[in-house]
């Protein structure tokens, strides 16, 4: 049967020796008796041995530093092992050592005798563990893998695949059931001759012994639990990740991944060998699996290099072909860039800068004005879903990064060094970290508030991905009862829901359980006409909760009682939206706001603010009498229950005030004046009372009629605001107006705003359409919910 698991350990897993006893636990409790085993040069011995060769090679004394480091493994054989090991090891130890000084005494060592020394690191390390294994009860041998790798030599040794897999073959067959401890790092050329695999040699070794075996899963234990979405030591919050596709491991090994190094994951390529990154110092952690194919992308991960080198040049050649040029020679860029007039730009690791300069020098046809920058740094997200997050990276960029390159598995920019860190923080929180969570409480649950429940159900995953955030509803209330949920609430049974979970409530009771609920923010959408919810929201914004309010009372109430919710806003970060109080989906204060932006200086404003009244006075033609006409649209619901909240213009007084003061009037409700439709006689009488005497209005409108008629003029019941000789005048009341005016000749039950200003002055701005209706109201509420949750997302 086909052994399953090849285990890989670094220096820093055998740096001592209860690393090897940790080691050979794992092996023991985490293994199968014929697992394969690849170790790195125990702790720092690789770094030994490199120093030793620097010594003789200036002419230093190096005898003594030899002694040192055959000390250290003698040391490590004495706290392993008992005598009869011990002493088996010993004498290969002295055996070695008295080598090393025959290496080290030749007059010049060449590249194989130097590969030779530094090649004992790694013998040493298999040779220990194996006897340690051995020791604990198990078969173990230890494995020289210059007996198993042939390489053709280059730069980079090539391994020589058939015949490699032919030897692998007869030492697995040649040893069944038992562990094999193999050398990393090391192969060997057709002359039996010491080549070393180069930076990160062993995880090489490990993943290219699998692919020859047919090993099913490596596990490279190493000191950290696997690969997260950004580095822990730079991230506080960074969470490691459960899985990565083989492609966007490799893609992430390219940007410069510390945990994952490129050249090790190209065996598994076209194999079913998966790749586990787990911790030998917390083997019982979580880890990261990459596997061969992936059906879904994982995570993004952010990863950054302090500075790379960017190699700036004019070019006849196209960009793609420069890449593949380069690529044939194993240089891959990490970006590039076309710029205008010809100019190309390619960023490399600072290990590739010379022999990238070299190439595009001197084999690139077409290269001149050749200029080279080490004063940036990287900062890139990978994913196979790279897409989703291009717009949020992309809001982080500053004037001085370079604009995002994309290859369908990362995005990558490049900014000063200076400012790495920062922008790394910044990307990982916006799109890698937690996404954040945003409540949303409505408050009203009547026509409109089910209109806009139907509303947020069809643009809530389109709102979420651009946001790439998760906006959820997790709180209903009506006058009487409330349903909050951690988890949020269902949006297709949310009525079913409510019916049999609500429960009465109490204001006290209600913020501490918002309080308790585990979002990042918490928006509350007053579909209301309560003054006692009104008188609220100085609460809810001390407790960080959001408002946007359909609920005209707030916006209209009392000037110092606006005064201080405006100044409770100045206060902190938060967000106030009211565009559904006036004109519901019509962007009146969309339209203010953008001419204030522009510089503009609004003069004056007016127009029919009721939907009521314009229906109602659009339809009167002195053919029936006014009265039948109030009570044929209340009929029809197009009045309040109480016709007299129409009638009387209150509301359209209410809206005019809000306008005032979004354009910088401070003024009171009762600087407003209203002339009423109702006579005073029947403004406060029982309705029913008033519904008997309603004729008492037909007199005196059929007498405006017929007089406005006399001047070719029409009646309309208007709102008006405008500054004369420096006095502001703002009054309610019936007027007669031409039939060409903007007033005239609406469709019953539109609303009309007509702007002047500076920019606006003999042709004023005038926004048209259907100033009520549930869904309308709805639309002006989730555009303000959409324009605070993107407020709320910004850095």
């Amino acid at each position: 049967m086909a052994r399953c698991h090849l285990h890989k350990f670094g220096g820093s897993s055998l740096a001592d020796a209860d690393c090897y006893r940790r080691v050979a636990h794992i092996l023991l409790t985490h293994g199968n008796s014929d697992d394969l085993v690849v170790v790195s040069a125990a702790g720092k011995s690789t770094n030994f041995l490199y120093k030793l060769l620097e010594l003789k090679e200036t002419g230093q004394l190096w005898l003594e530093e030899l002694q040192v480091l055959i000390g250290f493994q003698q040391n490590l054989i004495e706290q392993l092992l008992s005598n009869e090991q011990a002493r088996s090891l010993r004498e290969r130890l002295s055996i070695d050592k008295y080598q090393l000084i025959s290496l080290f005494s030749l007059e010049a060592l060449n590249e194989y005798k130097r590969s030779e020394v530094v090649s004992f690191g790694e013998r040493w390390s298999a040779r220990l563990l194996a006897a340690l294994l051995r020791e604990s009860g198990v078969a173990a041998l230890d494995i020289d893998s210059r007996s198993l790798l042939l390489a053709d030599e280059g730069g980079v040794p090539q391994i020589m695949l058939v015949e490699s897999r032919q030897r692998v073959r007869r030492v697995l067959d040649d040893h069944p059931n038992e562990r094999l401890i193999i050398t990393g790092f090391i192969c060997a050329n057709s002359r039996g001759e010491t080549l070393l695999l180069g930076r990160n040699g062993s995880d090489y070794s490990a993943t290219l012994i699998a692919s020859l075996a047919d090993i099913e899963r490596v596990t490279i234990w190493t000191d950290v639990e696997g690969v997260f979405n950004a580095d822990p030591n730079k991230i506080n919050d960074a969470k490691l990740l459960k899985s990565l596709s083989l492609d966007e491991a490799n893609r992430l090994a390219h940007l410069g991944s510390p945990v994952l190094h490129n050249r090790s994951l190209q065996p598994l390529f076209n194999t079913q060998v998966s790749l586990a990154v787990r911790s030998s110092y917390a083997s019982h952690t979580d880890f990261t699996l990459i596997a061969p194919k992936s059906s879904s992308a994982s995570a993004p991960v952010v990863t950054s290099l302090a500075s790379v080198s960017l190699f700036n040049f004019n070019s006849t050649t196209d960009i793609a072909k420069l890449a593949e040029l380069l690529a044939a020679s194993g240089l891959n860029p990490l970006a590039h860039w076309q710029l205008g007039h010809g100019r190309v730009e390619l960023a490399f690791t600072h290990e590739n800068r010379q022999q990238v300069q070299g190439i595009l020098e001197s084999e690139v046809p077409g290269v001149s004005d050749l200029i080279l920058r080490e004063d940036l740094g990287l900062v890139a997200l990978v994913s196979a879903d790279a897409g989703l997050y291009r717009r949020g990276f992309a809001r982080l960029l500053s004037r001085d990064a370079r604009p995002l390159f994309k290859d369908g598995l990362s995005l990558v920019t490049l900014v000063p060094t200076s400012q790495v860190n920062l922008l790394t923080q910044k990307v990982h929180r916006r799109c890698a970290g937690p996404r954040k969570r945003i409540g949303v409480l409505l408050l009203g649950v009547g026509n409109i508030g089910e209109a806009w429940v139907d509303l947020f159900s069809r643009a809530r995953v389109a709102l979420n991905k651009e946001l790439e955030a998760s906006v959820e509803l997790v709180g209903l209330l009506s006058s009487k009862k409330a349903l909050l949920k951690e988890e949020g609430i269902a949006l297709d049974s949310w009525k079913q829901d409510f019916e049999q979970q609500a429960t009465p409530w109490l204001y006290d009771h209600m913020f501490e359980q918002l309080q308790a609920l585990e979002c990042d923010e918490l928006i509350a959408l007053d579909i209301s006409a309560s003054a006692e919810l009104t008188l609220q929201y100085p609460e809810f914004f001390s407790r960080g909760i959001h408002v946007v309010s359909a609920n005209k009372l707030a916006g209209s109430g009392p000037l110092a009682f606006y005064r201080d919710l405006k100044l409770q806003l100045g206060n902190r970060r938060l967000f106030w939206r009211y565009n559904a109080s006036c004109g519901a989906g019509l962007p009146v204060q969309h339209a203010l706001n953008d001419l204030h932006n522009s510089g503009d200086s609004i003069e004056a404003i007016g127009g029919i603010f009721s939907g009521t009244l314009c229906w109602l006075f659009e339809k009167y033609d002195a053919k029936k009498p006014f009265s039948e006409l109030v009570l044929e649209a209340k009929g029809l619901g197009i009045t309040e229950p109480d016709p007299r909240d129409d009638l009387s213009g209150r509301d359209m007084q209410r809206k005019l005030l809000i306008l005032a003061r979004e354009i910088g009037h401070e003024i009171e409700l009762e600087d407003i004046e209203l002339n009423s439709l109702v006579p005073k006689d029947l403004a406060d009488i029982p309705l029913d009372q008033f519904l008997a005497r309603i004729d008492e209005l037909d007199n005196e409108m059929l007498q405006q009629f017929q007089a406005a008629a006399e001047q070719n003029k029409v009646l309309r019941y208007v709102a008006g605001l405008d500054v004369v000789d420096g006095q502001l005048k703002a009054a309610v009341g019936m007027e007669w107006v031409d039939t060409q005016h903007a007033y005239a000749n609406l469709t019953p039950g539109d609303n009309v705003f007509v702007i002047r200003s500076a920019f606006y002055q003999d042709n004023p701005l005038i926004i048209r359409g259907p100033g009520a209706g549930r869904e309308v109201t709805a639309a002006a509420v989730q555009s303000d919910l959409a324009q605070i949750c993107r407020d709320l997302v910004q850095e």
